[in-house]
């Protein structure tokens, strides 16, 4: 599967970390871009830095000169992990002003699988409309909202709770977070 992992300016670039950590070269073939305010954050959030796993193609967010720039080579799958919500804006209406963005318009229109993960709070009315047009244009939204049941003990257990939500999505096998526990009759 060819799978392209955007990552925005939005806090929580752990998130990014730990799809990338979990997602193997030698299965898929995975391509990172950056937005102009990605590796901001990152510096802030993740002091060694992002961490790519060897075999990962990294592409300049200008560069329209791209494979899945074009519908007649899009990635099988797209995940913008975190999503800010101005990208979740630029995407629902259609303004492909960098390669992230077309990425994603090439993504819904040839119907492949795009999979954002917003991490903002509070919404606005203006950000659940995007997501109903995203929702409305066949796109998946998983935000990043972690679960508790499995009683997480670090941060990165937490982070992976949604981290497995995401490859399960992505039909990726993984052992990041159990799974809730069928009612016993």
């Amino acid at each position: 599967m060819k799978i392209l992992v955007a990552i925005t300016g939005a806090s929580g670039t752990l998130y990014a970390q730990r799809l990338l950590d979990n997602l193997d070269p030698r299965q898929h073939e995975i391509h990172v871009v950056l937005s102009n305010y990605a590796q901001q954050v990152i510096a802030e959030e993740l002091p060694g830095g992002l961490r790519l796993p060897d075999g990962v193609q990294t592409h300049n967010v200008k560069s329209m000169n791209l494979p899945f720039a074009s519908g007649s080579n899009p990635p099988d799958a797209m995940v913008v992990i975190p999503c800010t919500m101005g990208t979740i804006g630029r995407i629902a209406h259609g303004y492909s002003e960098d390669v992230l963005l077309r990425a994603a318009d090439v993504v819904l229109k040839e119907k492949k699988k795009l999979i954002l993960v917003p991490r903002e709070t509070p919404l606005s009315l203006i950000h659940v409309k995007n997501f109903e047009l995203l929702l409305l244009a066949g796109a998946t939204l998983i935000p990043a909202n972690p679960s508790f049941y499995a009683r997480p003990q670090t941060i990165q257990e937490v982070v992976d709770t949604v981290v497995a939500r995401v490859l399960d999505h992505l039909g990726v096998p993984q052992k990041l977070a159990p799974r809730w526990a069928e009612e016993k009759e």
